[in-house]
């Protein structure tokens, strides 16, 4: 058998390889059901487009979208294979930032194939760009931006082949990821980076962090370094992003479990063990991921068990003070965030949607108990209120579990540490790994991407069906009919009375990713919307622009082989709420993901993130790939977005 690197692995791959989950999805039962007692079933599905009506969630046909005018201002892009970023004709695309660029001129220099050194890395711009979002003050913009995680092969000396060789190279990969907050400006040449802003600042995986909300101060927050539970360093895997009305950045932590490992065996207590478990922290004497706990102790368990406890949460930033200490607000949940999305109820409460990004996992919403006053006080609005779980129904209506001590039997600081376990205990709805949720500002809905699902039915490497964490084969069965759901969806939900803090809502599916040219009948070719001219999978980063257009992102397969020919690199697209229609907008360069979007203040100029790109971009040739934002405008100067 190969033996595998797990530093080759995907943060999917390497869950699904250390702690294998359920492939059968409850999610997948609630749909199939539905469609089922409709009689909906055979041919190509049509459900949930933009032309269904909210409350039924089929559609019957794809005559609405043809019958329907675009409100597109582009051509549609053709799919792309190449190693640069293409958009349509009329637009114009150049690099504004990428890893190794200065913030600050006493940065260290980047060496085209050798990178920065270690000394200075906190002074560049971060690795693996993510979600971002922009910030005006009058003529001034702040652009805050995560780095999601490092490229350790290309990151470090190439003889060590991604393998950190001493604390030195441990403390290079803490200093490139965490987030990045920067003054851009506009002038004759482009946009740039104001290097040495007083704005300008890097926070990463040793960066001072105080906890609140209901775990601070718990036990298994303690750790020698901070006896009080209180305080921590670093934010890690940050990944979506999102805003509060008050002007404050919230990053996203997401795959954390990944950044610990032991140099010994453990002797852990019950709940910590399943703790472990439950959130993919390995217990094993090897190298791990990125092998941080061979060199800094804070992350070997052996030595550090609470350390874990400490990651896992949204962390508030102050990007207009470069001295505010961020803030981990643990009432919000402990699980693998994707991002955070937010909303107003009509009374002004703050609600914050956000989904798990796991096989099985689940999606949240969180309600403060106080409103939210313009100028007024901020300090209880994500750490007083209430934490909810969904549960989709077969009537396409669904339900906001509240998560309390008495529901679940478990305390409220249990429920800030334990978000799963608790989501668990009262029966929500597992969800094909809910990444980015994003809030329709011209209307009363949300969407979230349901990126995949491929485990179902798929074999080992012995050639035997796959096992959930309880060792039974994950057969697919009637109600789960996608054996390998390489492709997604998108789910869309409307809060019943206009109101995001409703406990109930209506659902539907707004797209499911397919490829009828391939698969010319069946699920897998996709939902109405879906063509030979848009084909896409894996939809993951989203955002919805003040017009109300979807921007969906992808991080899918780009081999374009069998199940995914025809579809490209990975791309963004266009998509209208009302019809339905899904146009290609951008694409990356192979081997890239594109993730992360936000605008100017006039609207003129789309920012979008090129993460990992698979050849020398956006440098060319002799030049290592290096993650960057471009800026996309149109060429007659009119609003993008």
């Amino acid at each position: 058998m190969t033996k595998i690197d797990p530093r080759d692995l995907s943060f999917d791959d390497w869950d699904e390889h250390f702690f294998p989950r359920p492939t059968e999805q409850e999610f997948d039962r609630v749909v199939e059901r539905a469609i089922s007692r409709r009689g909906f079933l055979g041919g190509a599905l049509a459900f949930g487009s933009g032309a269904a009506v909210m409350g039924t969630g089929i559609l019957k046909g794809s005559t609405a979208l043809a019958q329907q005018t675009s409100c597109f201002a582009f051509e549609q892009l053709a799919p792309q294979t190449d190693g640069t970023v293409h958009v349509p004709e009329g637009y114009s695309w150049d690099v504004l930032v990428r890893w190794g660029d200065p913030l600050f001129s006493d940065a260290p220099t980047f060496g085209p194939a050798s990178g920065h050194p270690s000394t200075g890395a906190d002074r560049v711009f971060g690795e693996n760009t993510d979600g971002m979002e922009l910030f005006n003050k009058g003529d001034t913009e702040l652009l805050v931006v995560n780095s999601e995680y490092p490229n350790p092969k290309i990151n470090l000396p190439a003889g060590q082949e991604g393998s950190p060789a001493s604390l030195e190279d441990v403390r290079l990969l803490q200093s490139i990821q965490g987030v990045s907050v920067m003054e851009v400006a506009e002038g004759a040449d482009g946009w740039a980076v104001v290097v040495d802003s007083p704005y300008n600042r890097r926070i990463h995986h040793n960066t001072p962090m105080v906890i609140d909300g209901p775990a601070a101060g718990h036990d298994l927050l303690k750790t020698a370094a901070d006896p009080t539970g209180t305080q921590s360093l670093g934010t890690f895997n940050n990944c979506g992003s999102g805003r509060t009305p008050w002007g404050t950045y919230l990053t996203c932590e997401e795959n954390f479990n990944g950044y610990f490992g032991t140099t010994a065996e453990l002797s852990l207590d019950d709940a910590t063990a399943a703790g472990f478990k439950r959130y993919g922290v390995s217990t094993k004497v090897d190298p791990g991921r990125y092998n941080y706990h061979g060199f800094d102790e804070r992350f070997d368990l052996s030595k550090n068990p609470n350390e874990p406890h400490r990651a896992g949460y949204i962390v508030e930033i102050d990007p207009w003070n470069p001295d505010a200490t961020p803030v981990k607000h643990t009432a919000l949940g402990r699980f693998k965030h994707e991002n955070a999305a937010y909303a107003l109820t009509p009374e002004g409460q703050v609600v914050v949607y956000m989904g798990d990004d796991e096989r099985g996992e689940y999606m949240y919403k969180w309600v403060s108990r106080d409103i939210y006053v313009p100028g007024g006080d901020t300090s209880t609005l994500l750490s007083e209120g209430q934490l909810f779980v969904a549960k989709f129904n077969d009537d396409m209506t669904g339900t906001w579990i509240a998560l309390t001590p008495e529901d679940t039997g478990m305390s409220a600081a249990e429920i800030a540490l334990f978000t799963r376990v608790a989501a668990t205990q009262v029966s929500a709805t597992t969800m094909d790994r809910p990444e980015w949720i994003a809030v329709n500002p011209t209307a009363t809905e949300a969407y979230c991407c349901l990126t995949n699902n491929s485990r179902r039915g798929a074999l080992d490497d012995d050639g035997n069906v796959r096992t959930n964490a309880a060792g039974e084969q994950m057969v697919p069965n009637a109600p789960n009919p996608r054996e390998i759901n390489r492709y997604g969806q998108i789910v869309r939900w409307r809060p019943h009375n206009a109101d995001h803090g409703a406990s109930t809502f209506d659902w539907d599916l707004y797209v499911m990713a397919g490829n009828p040219t391939v698969h010319t009948e069946g699920p897998y070719a996709g939902t109405a919307n879906i063509n030979a001219g848009n084909l896409f999978n894996s939809p993951d980063g989203m955002q919805i622009d003040t017009t109300g257009v979807i921007w969906i992102q992808t991080d899918g397969n780009d081999d374009n082989e069998g199940d995914f020919e025809g579809m490209g690199n990975n791309q963004m697209l266009a998509g209208d709420p009302v019809t339905g229609e899904i146009r290609r907008f951008l694409t990356g360069p192979n081997g890239s993901e594109v993730t992360g979007l936000t605008w100017s203040v006039d609207k003129r100029t789309m920012f979008v993130g090129i993460q990992h790109p698979g050849s020398p971009f956006p440098d060319g040739e002799g030049v290592l790939p290096r993650s960057a934002i471009v800026t996309v405008k149109r060429n007659d100067g009119a609003k993008v977005g």
